[in-house]
């Protein structure tokens, strides 16, 4: 007979330890029979804790996150390019999306702005969109991926963030690199993604200088990585072998964010 847990909403529990299974079960056939067959103590034996009350069960599907994170990372090939696009198949209007309204996006000033770099770099002097804007740009035309289950076209300009790591002299055996924002955003990636040649610190968007509303004065773009891991409004930068979580991250997203 199937053994309840008194005070635990069984349903729930497994909805979300599902979402975070499903991601690394590639075969799709293999993927339905295995969630759908998975039990509280399926999530138990997987994750290594004894479920009990709600406590433990944070720490059962923390503990299942984790790994995902971990799996996501090994599976990662930074020398696997996203897909770009023609011109012709960019999104127009680009979606706007944040965790407030338009009208309450930040106003940077230009003039004044500067970039802060610290931890385990080199040069940590701080940038100004000029110095930025004069090292070599490049352009991509590639798909953002909302976990909310939208996606769209974009076009973004900048500069290879692997470019401007090795200018500061960043350490790049280190394991994170973290952002913290004008819209009170934060949030770290591995440093695999950091240096792929994708990842792009953009500067512009569809030829013109980057919008208020998608990111100015600079955005981190990922196209290896969904929505909620491309900060917005950059201040700072950082890089560390410590880990620093993230707006959504610590909210229960999963940190790697793999798209």
């Amino acid at each position: 007979m199937k053994k309840r847990i008194e005070g635990l909403d069984e349903a729930s529990i497994l909805a979300d330890a599902r979402k975070v299974l499903a991601p690394r079960i590639e075969d799709r056939s293999r993927r339905s029979f295995l969630l759908r067959g998975l039990t509280l103590g399926g999530v138990a034996m997987l994750s290594g804790c004894n479920i009990s009350d709600n406590d433990s069960v944070e720490t059962a599907l923390s503990s299942m996150s984790r790994f995902n994170d971990r799996v996501q990372g090994w599976l990662f090939n930074p020398n696997a390019m996203a897909p770009t696009y023609p011109e012709s198949m960019i999104t127009r209007p680009f979606p706007f999306n944040a965790f407030y309204g338009i009208d309450e996006a930040p106003v940077v000033a230009q003039d004044s702005y500067r970039l802060e770099v610290t931890g385990l770099v080199a040069d940590k002097r701080s940038w100004a969109l000029a110095d930025l804007r004069a090292m070599a740009q490049t352009e991509q035309i590639t798909r953002h991926i909302c976990v909310e289950g939208w996606s769209a076209i974009g076009r973004w300009g900048g500069v290879r963030f692997s470019d401007f790591l090795r200018r500061v002299g960043a350490d790049t055996d280190a394991k994170y690199v973290g952002f913290k924002c004008a819209d009170d955003y934060y949030t770290s990636i591995d440093m695999a993604t950091a240096l792929h040649a994708q990842t792009l610190l953009t500067l512009t968007y569809d030829g013109a200088v980057l919008p208020r509303q998608y990111g100015f004065p600079m955005k981190l773009r990922m196209p290896t990585k969904l929505g909620y891991k491309n900060p917005k409004h950059i201040q700072a930068i950082f890089v560390s072998n410590i880990y620093s979580g993230g707006y959504w991250e610590d909210q229960g997203y999963n940190w790697f964010g793999g798209s």
